[in-house]
């Protein structure tokens, strides 16, 4: 590899923690860079040794609003792309996202019905994370009922709950109370880490990380599940278990980052491709440009979604407005293959 391009693709991978610090400026409330390093330093300091430090309206801006969003849209951003991009190689399909086993509508369901229920925030967050993981175990179980083609099947079973979750969440929306639960319901389907907190943070990241670690270590066999079914026996490959493995973990991942931020789409669909053009077709280096890239771009999207208006834009907007047009100059530069 030439030393621009290695420095290039070194640069992409400390993206996320420049952005990182420079998201802590981003705000319609004014921090200054020196108070960002005094309180930096205090609560440093108050964590190392114990003390109690008088906490400022700037320590509580950035450090219990900003900051856990910007970690959670870091998280969000890796999660779908990763897991995007081991779904478009298992399927051996450039046009494949995350929820194409119909995750999204199935945690999408999920939350309306918490909503619906209670409304309480955690209610909300687990019973979308539930639901997300119910939907690809329907997919699966429809798939191995079913005697056609693997990929194939797996595929419709995904289209063929997806609409299912889709109706139940059009119910949801008619029955929903037209001033507090349905603006609530359409709000959180658009996506938003408005109201993130350390808390929402602590548990989703632990099926993040199982899930985007096992991802990791099996990114040489989603390369040769992406030779095909017969070439991936042919070298000792169990392609069904493999398969199957790699699903669960991308359905892991992807159910935690909708159980927090709401159904974003296209993060999990161009990134994959953005990450192909850069570093190529081999998911040794796929995978985690995927995840550096997907982070960057997503704390991108949250800091446009709460700066360029007054009120807060949905995340899910920005993305399709940047993603749509950007999948679109691909596809016309026929960058959508594999090699």
């Amino acid at each position: 590899m030439p030393d621009s391009r290695r420095y290039g693709t070194l640069a992409i991978y400390l993206l996320p923690i420049v952005l990182l610090v420079i998201s802590l400026f981003v705000g319609r409330y004014h921090v200054p860079a020196s108070h960002v390093v005094d309180d930096s330093i205090r609560s440093f300091s108050s964590l190392l040794f114990g003390t109690a430090v008088p906490k400022s309206t700037d320590h509580t801006v950035l450090f219990n609003v900003r900051f856990p969003r910007i970690i959670a849209a870091l998280l969000v951003g890796s999660s779908l792309s990763i897991a995007g991009a081991s779904f478009q190689g298992v399927f051996r399909n450039p046009l494949v996202s995350p929820y194409i086993l119909g995750v999204g509508s199935g945690a999408g369901f999920g939350a309306c019905l918490g909503i619906l229920l209670c409304g309480n925030h955690l209610v909300i967050q687990l019973s979308s994370f539930g639901f997300g993981l119910m939907a690809m175990f329907t997919a699966v179980s429809m798939s191995k009922a079913s005697k056609g083609n693997g990929t194939l099947v797996f595929v419709l079973s995904g289209m063929i709950v997806g609409a299912i979750f889709t109706a139940l969440i059009s119910l949801a929306k008619y029955v929903a109370d037209p001033y507090d639960q349905l603006p609530a319901i359409v709000f959180w389907l658009m996506g938003s880490l408005v109201d993130i907190r350390y808390k929402d943070i602590a548990w989703i990241i632990v099926p993040m990380f199982i899930g985007s670690l096992v991802l990791l270590l099996l990114r040489w066999r989603i390369n040769i599940l992406s030779l095909g079914d017969e070439e991936a026996r042919a070298l000792g490959v169990n392609v069904k278990n493999m398969r199957l493995i790699i699903i669960i973990c991308a359905t892991l991942v992807t159910s935690a980052a909708v159980s927090i931020s709401g159904v974003i789409g296209w993060v999990g669909l161009v990134v994959p491709h953005i990450s192909r053009m850069i570093v190529g077709p081999n998911y040794n280096r796929l995978t985690p440009m995927s995840m550096a890239i997907g982070a960057s771009f997503m704390l991108i999207v949250d800091d446009l979604a709460r700066t360029v208006t007054l009120t807060e834009i949905p995340l899910g907007i920005i993305t399709s407005l940047v993603g749509a047009p950007l999948f679109a100059y691909l596809l016309k530069r026929g960058r959508m293959g594999w090699n």
